[in-house]
C-alpha cells in the first residue's frame, strides 16, 4: 500500500495539519479494520485516510484517528484529493464524489480542493456552560454555545478575545468525559476579532486523542453555521479562519457558503513524505 504524510490547509511544508493518506491497490477492497487501525496508529496522526477508487471520478474514503473509526475528516479529505491531483490520478478541473460514512460528498479539486460538507444542523443536547467554561479555563462564553454538525458534532465556545483564546488550557480528562457524555467530537473554540480573517480558532478533541489540532474542516463548516445564524455570515461569500497558531502550525482553513445554505471547505495541502507499507 503506497502511504502520504500530507500538509492539509497549508502550501508551505511543515505548516497546517498533517494527516496520512493510505492509496488501496486498484480493484481491491478496504484491509481488515483492524489493521486500518494499527496502521493509524502507527503513523500518529490525528487522522490517516483509506482511499479506495471506485471508478475514474468516484472514490471511498474511510478515516482513523489513532484510537477510532470517524465518519469524516476534512483536513484528511483535504490532504487526499489533494494528493491524487499532485500525483496525476485526478486532473485538476475534476468534481469527484467521495463516499464517507457521513454521506456522498462532492470535492472539487483543482489548485485548492473544496469539499461539500453534510447539511448543517443544529445538535439540540443541553451544554452547562458554566461548566464547560470550567473545563476550558476561560470566564464565559461570549455568545451562545451550541453543538454544531456539518458531518460531526462539535461544541462552539466563542471567546471575547484573541487573548482569551490563546489562554485556553482544558483540564483534558474533564473534556474527554463531557465529550463522551453529549457524544461530540471535541470543542471548537473561535474570536472573530476583525483583522481581515472571520475567526481565529483552536480545537480540542481528547476523546479521540487529539489534545489539540491545528487545522479541522468539519469544525469550521460548523462555525460558518453557526456564524450565518447569527448575521456574521451571509449565503455567497467566501470565508477564512486561521488555526493553529498556538502550536506552531499556522493553517487557513477556507469556506464558501452557498445561496441555498451549502457549505464547503477547503484550501491547499503539500505532500511531505511518501513511501510504501510493508504489510
Amino acid at each position: 500500500m503506497q502511504y502520504y504524510i500530507v500538509d492539509a490547509f497549508t502550501s508551505q511544508p511543515f505548516g497546517g495539519n498533517p494527516a496520512g493518506v493510505v492509496l488501496l491497490p486498484e480493484g481491491g477492497g478496504f484491509p481488515d479494520e483492524g489493521l486500518m487501525q494499527q496502521v493509524a496508529a502507527e503513523l500518529r496522526y490525528s487522522e490517516t485516510a483509506f482511499v479506495r477508487r471506485d471508478s475514474e471520478q468516484e472514490f471511498t474514503v474511510r478515516y482513523f484517528t489513532p484510537r477510532y473509526e470517524v465518519d469524516l475528516c476534512g483536513h484528511a479529505t483535504i490532504a487526499t484529493f489533494g494528493t491524487l491531483r499532485q500525483e496525476g490520478i485526478v486532473p485538476a478541473g475534476t468534481t469527484c464524489m467521495n463516499h464517507t460514512l457521513a454521506g456522498d460528498l462532492e470535492v472539487r479539486v483543482d489548485e485548492r480542493v473544496m469539499m461539500q460538507m453534510a447539511t448543517p444542523r443544529v445538535v439540540k443536547r443541553s451544554v452547562d456552560e458554566g461548566r464547560l467554561c470550567r473545563i476550558m479555563g476561560c470566564k464565559a462564553a461570549a455568545m451562545l454555545v451550541e453543538i454544531i454538525s456539518t458531518g460531526l458534532p462539535d461544541i462552539i465556545l466563542p471567546v471575547g478575545s484573541l487573548a482569551e483564546l490563546d489562554g485556553l488550557n482544558p483540564d483534558m480528562d474533564a473534556l474527554t468525559a463531557l465529550s463522551r457524555e453529549l457524544e461530540v467530537v471535541g470543542v471548537h473554540a473561535f474570536a472573530a476579532v476583525g483583522d481581515g480573517y472571520t475567526a481565529h480558532t483552536r480545537n480540542f478533541a481528547p476523546l479521540y486523542g487529539v489534545d489539540e489540532e491545528s487545522a479541522t474542516g468539519t469544525a469550521n463548516a460548523a462555525l460558518t453555521h453557526y456564524m450565518q445564524r447569527r448575521g456574521m455570515t451571509v449565503p455567497g461569500g467566501d470565508y477564512s479562519f486561521l488555526q493553529g497558531e498556538k502550536m506552531g502550525r499556522p493553517s487557513v482553513v477556507e469556506t464558501s457558503l452557498t445561496a441555498d445554505g451549502q457549505i464547503y471547505v477547503g484550501g491547499q495541502c503539500r505532500i511531505v513524505a511518501r513511501g510504501h507499507l510493508l504489510i
